[in-house]
């Protein structure tokens, strides 16, 4: 028999999750806050839509959700007629949003009680890697839970793994973001400081993503960093959203992250001149901003 599975939340991300789910066999029902969205997604893949998370979940084996922040995951879950409301016993409740790990654990305890598993699965690789089913996953949560849930999550997802219990999840990815965060200021600096020598900055890229240098940021951004376009990808605001919860985490388990805190601080400035909605490599904008040597 078919799983059937729910997807809560059709956003850049969530949009072709559920759809390479419909497209792998599952048999899936949707719901999304804005309901012309759900109507356009049905229309595009095989499946349905409902007008309630606790409709969706109603029998479904797997329940994902892919929506903004904390107050959103509760709202889907526990709120009115939130999931959690008509999920089964035994089934999984899967979200791939980017929440604090104590949400994680909160919603965990939630499902334990009604007899159900939770799994705290957060995504890296963006709009791109979702559309190309090319995402990797960092999980938190039970093993049996993660095995049961783990081949469907591969429908759209290159690496699944398991990091702990709940909350691991959630965890790993405020590790991806500090990285993140330090790799694009070091690239907009490097290609600020090229442009300032009167250095080819192509030509340096070319040479230097050969070497210790290269990263993911390098080689998917540098070429719209020069063109100075920023009209895509993952926005300052969201990101400046997962930096609170990593630098609210940092304080509670005694982390120092000084580079971490002064790239928010950045970021605040990039959202200050406009660009809240602008990539995350937009942090060159900032240095292009700054007085000149020879303005001085």
């Amino acid at each position: 028999m078919k799983q059937k599975i729910a997807f809560l939340g059709l956003g850049v991300m969530g949009y072709p999750m559920a759809g390479h789910l419909s497209r792998k066999g599952f048999e899936v029902t949707v719901y999304n806050r804005t309901a012309a969205r759900a109507e356009d997604w049905i229309t595009e893949f095989s499946g349905q839509m409902a007008l309630t998370p606790a409709a969706a979940a109603s029998g479904a084996d797997i329940v994902f959700a892919c929506v903004g922040q904390d107050d959103d995951v509760r709202a889907i879950t526990i709120g009115d007629q939130g999931a959690f409301d008509t999920l089964s016993k035994g089934a999984v409740f899967v979200d791939h949003t980017t929440a604090s790990a104590a949400l994680a654990r909160e919603l965990d305890e939630e499902c334990q009680q009604r007899g159900c598993h939770f799994i705290d699965a957060p995504v890296s690789g963006g709009q791109q890697g979702a559309e190309n089913g090319r995402l990797t996953v960092m999980c938190g949560g039970e093993e049996s839970a993660f095995t049961t849930v783990t081949p469907v999550i591969e429908s759209y997802a290159q690496t699944v793994k398991l990091l702990g219990p709940s909350g691991s999840g959630q965890l790993c990815k405020m590790v991806n973001q500090v990285c993140i965060a330090g790799l694009v200021q070091g690239l907009a600096e490097g290609l600020h400081f090229a442009q300032a020598s009167g250095l080819d900055a192509d030509a340096v890229i070319e040479v230097i993503s050969k070497g210790a240098a290269q990263s993911w940021q390098m080689e998917n951004r540098y070429q719209t960093m020069l063109a100075n376009e920023f009209a895509h990808g993952f926005a300052v605001d969201w990101m400046r959203k997962d930096l609170d919860m990593v630098l609210q985490e940092a304080r509670r388990n005694g982390a120092q992250l000084p580079v971490t805190a002064l790239v928010d601080q950045f970021y605040a400035d990039v959202q200050a001149a406009g660009g809240g909605r602008w990539d995350t490599s937009s942090l060159l904008t900032r240095l292009k901003s700054q007085v000149k040597p020879d303005e001085n």
